[in-house]
């Protein structure tokens, strides 16, 4: 039988503030599910002993640094983990109001705080990959390519991205951008920030799966990032469904409440990716 466990990854102190002040607020209706998120929590899911493969896998949810989906692309996706032996660990993290250290900053203590806490948890320390759902794959690509492994390390043993947001040039997603960088951001900055210019010979393999029918996020994000990984002699997978348009779950629906007629083959795709990467 899974668990489920809540913690404050920062205890009320984190390091970084976003300037967000109240209470956060939750909608369940609403395709933003949680807005104004000022404290980071993890989420965890184990899963059965009997079926515990020792992998895990920290999720990040999608809702373009503005808010979280957190259904649809987090506990759902963390409660199917379960069934393939995998724990799955949604991160609530901070939205940013425009400060773009906030939610680097939750995610590279989420990997290095499950690291820690490997054994305790029936996880091995090597098997801690990352995956994130649209924004929230910006944030995942961007744990795969500004990691430190200085101490104890917060570099992903691999990474799964869905219809991932990855550049902030010419290709990025409009409000993605603002909640993340503001609305003036320096070049520097945006080059920084856009993960495809930020790949390097030890970020992780990829798997990236995004409809060619997107029309929330150019599906360019993702041959982007595909191709720096390639041009790095980096492993990766790109599946290009023919439709599903954007933020589909593994329930099969998309944003929309439209169905997404290949999460059969996705799911399939992701157990056998999973298999050949741990």
């Amino acid at each position: 039988m899974n668990t489920i466990k809540r913690l404050n990854l920062w205890n009320g102190n984190p390091p970084s503030i976003s300037g967000l002040s109240g209470h956060e607020i939750s909608d369940q209706e609403a395709i933003l599910e949680l807005t104004n998120v000022t404290e980071t929590e993890l989420i965890i899911y184990t899963p059965d002993p009997a079926i515990n493969t020792g992998t895990a896998i920290i999720i990040c949810p999608g809702g373009a640094y503005a808010g979280l989906a957190i259904t649809s692309q987090g506990y759902d996706f963390a409660e199917w983990l379960n069934t393939i032996g995998i724990t799955g660990i949604v991160l609530k993290y901070r939205m940013p109001n425009g400060n773009k250290e906030i939610p680097l900053d939750d995610v590279q203590e989420s990997i290095r705080y499950i690291r820690k806490h490997a054994a305790e948890s029936g996880i091995k320390e090597n098997r801690i990959g990352i995956a994130g759902f649209s924004a929230g794959g910006h944030l995942a690509a961007l744990s795969a390519t500004l990691f430190k492994e200085e101490g104890i390390s917060n570099r992903p043993d691999f990474s799964m991205l869905f219809y991932p947001v990855i550049s902030m040039g010419q290709h990025t997603q409009k409000d993605t951008f603002q909640n993340l960088l503001g609305a003036a951001a320096s070049s520097s900055v945006i080059e920084s920030y856009s993960c495809e210019k930020q790949v390097r010979a030890n970020t992780p393999p990829a798997l990236i799966l995004v409809s060619d029918d997107d029309k929330v996020v150019s599906p360019v994000n993702s041959t982007l990032y595909y191709e720096a990984l390639k041009q790095h002699g980096i492993s990766a997978t790109l599946q290009v469904f023919p439709q599903g348009d954007h933020a589909w779950g593994i329930k099969g629906f998309n944003m929309f409440g439209k169905k997404f007629e290949h999460i059969e083959e996705a799911k399939v795709l992701i157990l056998n990716w999973i298999r050949d990467y741990c």
